[in-house]
């Protein structure tokens, strides 16, 4: 059965979304209320594991559901980065190359036990969890490079932001106009859009002394939730594609 959304416009921009909500509520949890990188990852790596659970039992794709695990991929991911980067002492550029390295070695293996990493192809149960734990990684792996992006480049929040966009306008330019993989692509852009969303949530907390926007870690995540929300009961409405009618066999 289907339980996974179409690769379509709405699913970009719920991604995005998704992913700049995790970021503005991990710092909510880990910065603002002070609960710290450690205690937030263990609590939301266990939101994770509830959602995950109800996810595949799942016998159809359930947005809310869904879209359930995908923020819980990339809260998880923003404090389980912050923890590594800032907490251990790795630093940005080392965690990002730890966390590349571990994406590579699941798609890696993903691709040798299923013979694809094409969102299309899943149809097991193995399949399933290699695809949530490259999206947990990749999730992890963009508010690194975010991060990297606003404080160590010299970009700041802005140009963090409008740098990552510009590469998501090349991928989107290379799906139409070259002939490399869709499935590479969908990937790249998958990992592209999380350092977008890593800076554009930091342009929307950060006081504009600091070059944001000053809408704070609580007024972002709410405004955030709130759009989440809405986009999710839009796509639970509105009209699915049939699926397919196989003709049954004579007995």
């Amino acid at each position: 059965m289907k339980k996974i959304p179409e690769v379509t416009l709405l699913f970009w921009i719920m991604k995005i979304c998704a992913t700049t909500l995790g970021e503005t509520g991990g710092d909510l949890l880990a910065q603002t209320l002070n609960v710290g990188y450690a205690v937030s990852s263990l609590l939301f790596i266990g939101f994770f594991l509830v959602t995950l659970a109800g996810q595949l039992a799942a016998k159809r794709y359930v947005p809310w559901l869904y879209w359930a695990v995908i923020l819980a991929t990339s809260t998880a991911g923003t404090t389980m980065s912050d923890y590594m980067d800032r907490t251990l002492g790795l630093g940005y550029a080392t965690g990002s190359a730890i966390l590349v390295t571990i994406l590579l070695v699941v798609l890696g293996a993903w691709r040798l036990t299923e013979k694809s990493l094409a969102v299309s192809d899943i149809t097991t149960r193995r399949g399933e969890l290699f695809y949530w734990a490259a999206i947990l990684f990749s999730n992890t792996l963009g508010t690194a490079l975010g991060d990297f992006l606003a404080d160590d480049s010299g970009l700041g929040f802005g140009g963090g932001a409008l740098l990552i966009g510009s590469l998501l306008a090349l991928v989107v330019l290379a799906h139409y106009f070259t002939r490399l993989s869709s499935v590479l692509l969908f990937w790249v852009a998958f990992v592209l859009t999380r350092p977008f969303g890593a800076t554009f949530g930091d342009l929307l907390t950060k006081p504009v002394a600091k070059n944001g926007l000053g809408f704070g870690t609580q007024g972002s995540s709410l405004i955030l939730l709130g759009l989440l929300v809405g986009l999710v009961i839009y796509a639970t409405l509105r009209p699915q594609p049939a699926e397919p009618v196989s003709a049954k066999e004579p007995a």
